[in-house]
């Protein structure tokens, strides 16, 4: 098992699917409402919001912990510490959601709140970048259940920032897909890509496989867990065709209950139809597995070989927004890991 989990670490991986706000553990939880709360919360409370059984509770955990982060040296410890797991794990290259939505909503829609924000996160990457050698693109997300409004204030904000930031790549559309499908943002797709912005999208996670077909219909390049295609054939065959990434994420279908077991879920059937399927992580403190043990679960629960390990690294690197020449160098050293 340990030389396992030595070559995973060795591997060199990108993770695209990755919420900021997931990645903060109880510990700094406890650190955070040190510093904002009159009577800071304990760590044995702080671990308590972190047991959950299904998706609605998972929400309720999220927004309680999101509320932590109210200044921008909130975002900047919170963006570090993730980094800083994340080069522990072998991972060089990650793209990165920011629930600017949430930001904006429980901001009283302040358009000058985000900006400052906004630098503590570049400050993080960019020493990231100086200390780890790690590269992070931030993606825009917008919360779908809340009002088509706000996600256009997320999008129009992606869209204005983009140019002197080049490190927001994205826009995506999270939350709960059981109040809000695809179809009303659909004019904000078009304007997002219009600006250069790929577009990515949570689908199919709570939903059947219609979801991921509206979510397509509107321009997504990349869909996140799209758990119930595997219940559409014809569905498989378009997202192959068509080469559509899949950003699945095992252990959080599990922890969120929509999906039984790590052993069923249909990553071994995706990725022995041919189809881009990637690995990710999703919100790891909530669900306690990062990406290098969602490598070793796929390799011990569902009997991925080192070669298929090799390509579900490959293709995170394929999937990714970064450019040809730099995916191709992470290619040529993963052929040699």
């Amino acid at each position: 098992m340990d030389d396992i989990q030595a070559f995973i670490r060795r591997l060199p991986k990108a993770e695209l699917h990755l919420h900021l706000e997931g990645t903060i553990t109880p510990a700094t939880l406890v650190e955070l409402s040190q510093r904002h709360d009159a009577t800071p919360i304990t760590l044995r409370e702080a671990e308590a919001l972190y047991r959950f059984t299904n998706f609605t509770e998972f929400i309720n955990a999220f927004r309680a912990v999101t509320k932590q982060l109210i200044h921008a040296d909130d975002y900047e410890l919170a963006a570090w510490r993730m980094m800083q797991h994340l080069a522990e794990q072998g991972v060089v290259h990650a793209e990165v959601f920011i629930s600017v939505g949430v930001i904006y909503m429980w901001r009283n829609h302040d358009p000058a709140c985000f900006e400052p924000i906004f630098a503590g996160l570049e400050r993080a990457r960019l020493r990231a970048v100086g200390e780890l050698g790690l590269s992070v693109y931030w993606i825009f997300d917008a919360v779908r259940h809340f009002t088509v409004p706000e996600a256009e204030r997320v999008f129009a904000k992606a869209a204005a920032m983009r140019a002197e930031f080049p490190s927001i790549v994205g826009i995506g559309l999270g939350g709960d897909e059981r109040q809000c499908g695809s179809e009303p943002f659909r004019d904000m797709y078009a304007h997002a890509k219009e600006a250069g912005l790929h577009l990515t999208n949570h689908a199919g996670e709570t939903t059947g496989p219609e979801a991921i077909w509206e979510a397509l219909s509107i321009g997504s390049e990349r869909i996140g867990h799209a758990l119930s295609a595997s219940a559409d054939r014809e569905l498989l065959q378009e997202l192959k065709t068509r080469s559509v990434p899949l950003e699945l994420n095992p252990t959080s279908n599990v922890r969120t209950g929509v999906c039984p077991s790590f052993r069923e879920h249909p990553l071994r059937q995706y990725f022995d139809a041919g189809m881009l399927v990637t690995l990710n992580s999703d919100d790891p403190a909530f669900f306690g597995s990062d990406i290098a043990n969602e490598y070793l679960l796929a390799h011990t629960e569902q009997g991925f070989t080192r070669d298929e390990l090799r390509n579900l690294a490959a293709n995170s690197f394929r999937a990714s927004f970064l450019p040809a020449s730099t995916k191709n160098s992470w290619l040529n050293k993963i052929a040699e890991t």
